[in-house]
């Protein structure tokens, strides 16, 4: 029986006002919502998904608007998730979606989603996955992730696409030598952005560089002038190529990416828990007992660990 309050055959139908009600919902954790998306979730799996990540100022927003317009030119419909900052006031998306890609919100092919971080770290909100999950189901073909712009960190977006896009700017300072911690080794595809300015070929050639030094086998690296839609074609046809990659190639990268979902929202409520402990506001948790214990030095962190693993069993 479908869960009350939300339209589960219509999500599945294609119906976006059905969709944009339940990733509110799942957005606010309201009842129900967790029990719709479990019931969607194997009419999934279909969609092409597509991660474009780097550190603010480097057009990533522009590059997605682009990006739209080419999967629409080849009639395809087309989906963003768009992860912003949260308010400090209100905890919901601090930019929103017509203000990032207005030339496209009254395209009926194109359903833009904005969701805010609400203090998650991995340059992606909580309930990114959910939104995408809820997406997919409806059918689009295409979903675009566009994460917060919070530099190295972002590498949860690995976890939840197809294909990763790191792109880059030049005359950044230092953003090319940053990206070397932690974006380079997950980037499918590295764009220079604003290719038309001085310093993009430098730019390209510094990343070439490092990439030389890598032990995996090196990404394509592309320019492009998201503003005039230069090299756009180039960028399409690179992901085309990941779109289609060998079946047993991706089943691979998603078992991972599974793996590391999985162990990732079981950690969730685990870290609530400990940072109630840590507040004293779970006084009677036999975890505050443990934490507290660790802190005075009579427990040692690792037999604490081992104490968690056994009533996580």
């Amino acid at each position: 029986m479908p869960p009350a309050g939300w339209d589960v055959q219509a999500i599945c139908g294609g119906d976006l006002r059905a969709a944009a009600a339940l990733m509110r919902g799942l957005d606010d954790d309201l009842p129900g919502a967790r029990e719709a998306l479990r019931a969607i979730y194997p009419r999934g799996g279909q969609a092409f998904l597509v991660g474009l990540t780097g550190s603010p100022g480097v057009g990533k927003s522009t590059l997605v608007s682009a990006l739209i317009s080419a999967v629409r030119a080849r009639g395809e419909r087309v989906a963003v998730v768009a992860v912003d900052p949260s308010s400090p006031f209100s905890g919901g998306a601090l930019l929103g979606d017509r203000v990032r890609m207005h030339k496209h919100v009254l395209d009926g092919g194109v359903f833009i989603r904005s969701l805010a971080t609400r203090g998650h770290q991995g340059g992606l909100s909580r309930s990114t996955a959910a939104a995408v999950a809820v997406l997919d189901a409806a059918g689009f073909p295409v979903i675009l992730v566009e994460t917060v712009g919070a530099g190295q960190a972002e590498l949860d977006v690995a976890d939840a696409t197809d294909a990763v896009v790191v792109v880059t700017a030049p005359g950044l300072g230092d953003d090319v030598q940053a990206l070397k911690v932690g974006l380079l080794e997950i980037a499918d595809i590295l764009v220079v952005n604003k290719g038309d300015r001085e310093g993009a070929d430098r730019a390209a050639a510094d990343l070439m560089a490092m990439l030389a030094l890598a032990a995996r086998p090196a990404p394509p690296i592309l320019k492009t002038t998201a503003t005039t839609e230069s090299g756009i074609e180039e960028l399409v046809a690179a992901l085309e190529l990941l779109r289609h990659r060998p079946e047993a190639e991706r089943a691979a990268r998603r078992r991972h990416q599974a793996a590391r979902q999985v162990a990732a929202m079981a950690a969730d409520p685990l870290r609530a828990r400990l940072q109630a402990a840590v507040s004293g506001a779970s006084a009677g948790d036999p975890l505050s007992h443990t934490i507290a214990s660790v802190a005075d030095r009579t427990l040692d962190p690792w037999s604490a660990s081992d104490f968690l693993m056994s009533v996580l069993k």
